[in-house]
């Protein structure tokens, strides 16, 4: 290496001074043009190496007058792994952060238009092209009108006659406003619906069955996980949040969408405490903006927001909030409604007037759910209130076998594969309601009671290939006998159970 390769060093020269010259005798450039179009933008270096953008490329903003590089930034996030943060292979590091909740390292890539995209309003995802399976718009002439809403769900919801019916007309009406926004000017309020019920009676099956006859995504949540912002648990916004995903990161779908926030009860407002009410009153008064249709800033990809998760703006207008909840001791307030005379006198009511009713609930009205500790503003913004009927043992015994999926259809298609024909007759279905009855569970009950009572029938019939009919009778489900096998060769019915 000669002499002329080294230069002689100026005190008074700055590092913007010497790359300049370091660029200069690399490309060449010495003319004026390179001196206008540094006036035009100047040039800004990294805050580590203190090299300039134009070799570096684009520089993040740190903070005001501090900018990094990508590689810097890169080695530090590698320093950071080094020191026992990032879990690699360094076999010190005693911490792994991608295991730790809620902490994701930036993913430099989606600064400079690499990472994750989501699809704006015209279902294009950034500069990309449209996808081929496109979001469906809903078009006026397109709207399933409500009679035929009902039809498609009595296929698969047995009973519940009235909340199919309002569940319908305020879903048809809904979507009519999406597609039309204003009609003569007049603009239509949301359907948003509070429905009540008890445990089991159907509430988030109908709900689930709706979305998957409209097309349209569909998120379930439980209203006991959400908390007033700044406090653990999830944030009011995390239920739009949930709704994107399921329209897989569509905005346009996203915004025609329906949210069933299930146990809504649980967020009552807590009486006789003088402890602030995080998950109760304050998450009603945080939901009003969402149920009435706001602008939220939502996370792409993760339950809650931080400054490495890249976020999107959901408006709420056109999404359909559909609230429900078992609503526990409501009877109780409904009766002490109901019988407003004394107990004594010629106009005195009976206080066991009510307790022989099983669809109180269905006599609900906003003072009652006030009372319960529901604020009225969060009322006001759920127009429409209806409650579920209580299942009977002949409901049961319909749900047990009509619907399109019932349970027996279920399992008759797993022996159907086995080459076996199952049938239940209808004592065993008898049976079965009345010890869902027992249990009050609901429907939700049979499903545990026909597992019990297959277990040994689904265990056996594989063994013995004679086997073609498997007959489930009253006293196998009394525990007082077996089930009746036949045999395919025979044709005969031994005197035997499947498994005693």
């Amino acid at each position: 290496m000669s002499d002329q390769d080294f230069r002689e060093f100026d005190p008074n020269e700055t590092v913007a001074d010497i790359s300049d010259e370091v660029i200069e005798e690399v490309t060449g450039n010495k003319d004026s043009s390179t001196d206008e179009k540094k006036d035009d933008k100047p040039t800004e270096f990294c805050y580590i190496c203190h090299r300039p953008d134009n070799i570096t490329g684009p520089l993040i903003k740190m903070a005001p007058g501090m900018s990094v590089c990508t590689d810097c930034m890169q080695r530090t996030f590698d320093s950071m792994g080094s020191f026992g943060f990032g879990g690699g292979d360094n076999s010190k590091s005693n911490v792994d952060m991608s295991k730790m909740p809620n902490i994701s390292f930036l993913n430099l890539g989606s600064l400079f238009g690499e990472g994750p995209k989501v699809k704006n309003a015209h279902g294009a995802a950034g500069a990309e092209k449209k996808e081929d399976r496109p979001a469906p718009a809903i078009d006026i002439n397109n709207i399933i009108p409500p009679h035929k809403i009902k039809e498609k769900l009595d296929e698969y919801v047995v009973g519940q006659d009235y909340a199919k019916k309002v569940m319908s007309v305020a879903v048809y009406n809904h979507y009519k406003r999406v597609a039309t926004g204003t009609m003569d000017d007049i603009e239509i309020e949301k359907s948003n619906m509070l429905m009540l019920g008890p445990t089991g009676s159907g509430k988030t099956y109908l709900v689930r069955t709706l979305a998957r006859l409209l097309d349209v995504p569909l998120a379930i949540t439980d209203a006991t996980s959400l908390t007033e912002a700044g406090y653990i648990g999830d944030d009011i916004e995390s239920v739009v949040s949930k709704l994107l995903a399921a329209a897989g990161n569509d905005v346009e779908r996203c915004q025609q969408g329906i949210i069933f926030i299930d146990e809504i009860d649980k967020l009552a407002k807590k009486k006789n405490t003088n402890q602030r009410d995080v998950s109760g009153e304050s998450v009603q008064q945080g939901m009003l903006k969402l149920l009435e249709g706001a602008d939220v800033e939502v996370p792409i990809g993760a339950s809650s927001k931080n400054a490495m998760v890249p976020t999107t703006t959901i408006n709420t207008r056109n999404i359909l909030f559909i609230c429900g909840g078992a609503f526990p001791a409501m009877d109780e307030i409904i009766k002490a409604r109901l019988n407003k005379h004394s107990s004594m006198g010629f106009m005195a009511d009976l206080k066991d007037k009510y307790d022989e009713d099983k669809n109180i609930l269905q006599k609900v009205t906003v003072e009652d759910l006030r009372e319960f500790g529901m604020i009225p503003e969060f009322i006001g913004r759920l127009p429409i209130v209806f409650a579920t009927e209580m299942l009977d043992e002949d409901m049961l015994v319909r749900i047990l076998k009509e619907p399109k999926n019932a349970i027996i259809k279920q399992y008759q298609k797993l022996l159907e594969l086995d080459e076996v024909k199952l049938e239940f007759d209808e004592g065993a279905l008898h049976a079965i309601a009345k010890k869902a009855l027992d249990k009050k569970l609901g429907a939700r009950g049979l499903r545990s009671i026909i597992e019990e009572f297959m277990l040994d029938i689904m265990y056996e019939i594989p063994k013995d290939e004679n086997i073609g009919q498997v007959i489930i009778t009253e006293d196998y489900i009394e525990k007082k006998g077996g089930p009746r096998i036949l045999l395919r060769t025979t044709g005969l019915i031994p005197e035997k159970a499947a498994a005693n």
